[in-house]
C-alpha cells in the first residue's frame, strides 16, 4: 500500500439517496467488506473513508456517505455532511437504483455537483434484477454519462474501475517548490527545533519540500536556524532559495543576504494548497481591522494546545500587538466553518497541510462567497513581523498584488 498521505491522494464519493447500494459498491470497489451493508436505509450515518491504490490512476481515497433523502432531525444533520464531502471531493460516484426512477434529490445532487465543478459518473446498481429503459432514456436524455453493474454478481465492477480511472481529473500538478530550483542548486531549509516541532519528526510541508528538491536533482542543506550562518558560511556557492519557519523568518532573514531568495513553508504552502494572490489580498483587511472587530482563526486539524500555540496564542497576540485594537479572536479547528462565518472582518488560516488542495479551494470559496477576506498564517505572522514583500520576491504573481496593495496600508 502506497504511504501517501490522504491530503495528497484524490477523493472520490459514493453519493445518492438510501439504501441504492452505495456501501455495497465501495465494498466491491475496494474488494474488502469495509462498509457495513443492510438492508436497513440509512446504515451509514458518518462518512467512511478508505484509501487505496487505483490503477493506473494511482493512490486515491474513496467515501462512503449516508443517503442524500436521510429524514428526521438527525437524518438533516447526515445530509448536510454528506453535502460538505460532496463539495470537497474531486470525483463523484452517484449510484442509482436500476429499478426506480430519476428522483427529484438525484437530479438536485446532478445539479449541485455541476454547479461545483465536480466532475461524476452516475453508476446504475442491481442491474441483475432487470433493464430499467425508462431510467436509461431519461439519463440518455439528459446527456449524463453512466454505467451498469451488480453488486451481487461482480457485474461491471472492474470495468467500472477502469472507467473511474479515466475519467479522474488528472490536473497538472501545481509544485511545491519544484519550479523555483534545478538540478544541482542548493535549496537550504531552515528547521527551528522548539516547543511546537513534532518530536522525532519533521511537519509535512519540510518533508515534502525536502522530497520534491531531491525529485529535482536539487543539494537540500538542512539546518536549525542557530546554525544558519554557520551552513551559509560552508557553502562554497550561494543557495537558489532559503525556505523557513515562518515564526523563523526575521532572525533568519538577518542572516541571508538579500541576494539570496527567501520564503517560508507556510507562504509554499498557500500556493500550493492555497490562492496565494488572495491571501497576499487579505494582508489588506489586517489594516483596516477595527475595534470590536471579529477574527477567526481556522485550522484544520485538532491538535493538543501548547502553552504558546501558534494559533490560539502567538497569531491573536501579535494581532493585537500590530493593530493596537481590541479584537474579538476565535479560534476553530476541524474542516468546518462556523455558521456565522459572515460575522467575521477576517480570517487567517492555517497552511492546510492536512486538507486536499479541493478542500483548500473550497473554504477560500466559501469565505470569498460571505464576503470575508482569507490570509493563511504564513503571510500573515510575515507581514506583521515586516517580512513582507522580501517572502513574497520568488512569487511575480504575489509581487504583483502586493504592488497593488502597498501604496494602502
Amino acid at each position: 500500500m502506497s504511504k501517501t498521505a490522504q491530503s495528497e491522494r484524490l477523493h472520490i464519493s459514493f453519493v445518492g439517496r438510501r439504501n441504492v447500494g452505495k456501501s455495497s459498491l465501495m465494498n466491491k470497489f475496494i474488494g474488502q467488506d469495509l462498509v457495513i451493508v443492510s438492508d436497513m436505509p440509512g446504515t451509514t450515518t458518518d462518512p467512511v473513508k478508505k484509501a487505496m491504490e487505483l490503477l493506473p490512476f494511482g493512490p486515491v481515497v474513496l467515501i462512503d456517505t449516508a443517503g442524500i433523502d436521510d429524514i428526521g432531525e438527525l437524518g438533516m444533520k447526515r445530509i448536510d455532511k454528506t453535502t460538505k464531502i460532496i463539495s470537497e471531493s474531486d470525483f463523484a460516484l452517484l449510484v442509482l437504483d436500476s429499478q426506480t426512477k430519476l428522483s427529484p434529490e438525484e437530479i438536485s445532487l446532478v445539479n449541485n455537483l455541476n454547479s461545483l465543478e465536480i466532475p461524476f459518473l452516475i453508476v446504475i446498481n442491481k442491474s441483475d434484477l432487470g433493464i430499467n429503459y425508462e431510467l436509461i432514456t431519461a439519463l440518455k436524455e439528459l446527456k449524463y454519462n453512466y454505467h451498469s453493474v451488480s453488486c451481487s454478481t461482480n457485474e461491471g465492477i472492474y470495468e467500472l474501475k477502469e472507467k473511474v480511472s479515466l475519467l479522474l481529473p488528472n490536473e497538472e500538478d501545481q509544485p511545491l517548490v519544484g519550479d523555483l530550483i534545478k538540478q544541482h542548486d542548493i535549496i537550504v531549509l531552515v528547521v527551528p527545533i522548539d516547543l511546537g516541532a513534532p518530536k522525532g519528526r519533521l511537519i509535512m510541508p519540510q518533508v515534502q519540500t525536502i522530497r520534491e528538491s531531491l525529485d529535482e536533482d536539487a543539494i537540500v542543506v538542512v539546518a536549525k536556524d542557530k546554525e544558519l550562518r554557520a551552513a551559509l558560511n560552508k557553502l562554497n556557492q550561494s543557495p537558489k532559495l532559503v525556505v523557513t519557519d515562518s515564526q523563523a523568518i526575521m532572525r533568519v532573514s538577518a542572516d541571508v543576504p538579500d541576494e539570496i531568495p527567501l520564503t517560508t513553508f507556510s507562504i509554499l504552502m498557500a500556493r500550493y494548497k492555497g490562492d496565494l494572490a488572495e491571501y497576499v489580498n487579505g494582508i489588506r483587511r489586517i489594516e483596516e481591522l477595527k475595534n470590536g472587530d471579529k477574527v477567526l482563526i481556522a485550522e484544520a486539524c485538532s491538535h493538543h494546545a501548547q502553552e504558546d500555540d501558534i494559533g490560539r496564542v502567538k497569531i491573536p497576540r501579535w494581532l493585537r500587538l500590530h493593530t493596537k485594537k481590541n479584537l474579538e479572536i476565535d479560534v476553530v479547528n476541524g474542516h468546518d466553518y462556523p455558521n456565522n462565518l459572515h460575522e467575521y472582518k477576517l480570517i487567517v488560516h492555517c497552511g492546510g497541510c492536512t486538507l486536499t488542495r479541493k478542500m483548500m479551494q473550497t473554504r477560500i470559496k466559501q469565505a470569498k462567497y460571505v464576503g470575508v477576506p482569507i490570509v493563511n498564517y504564513g503571510l500573515a505572522i510575515s507581514y506583521m513581523h515586516g517580512a513582507i514583500p522580501r517572502a513574497l520576491e520568488p512569487f511575480p504573481e504575489a509581487i504583483d498584488v502586493w504592488n497593488r496593495i502597498s501604496p494602502t496600508l
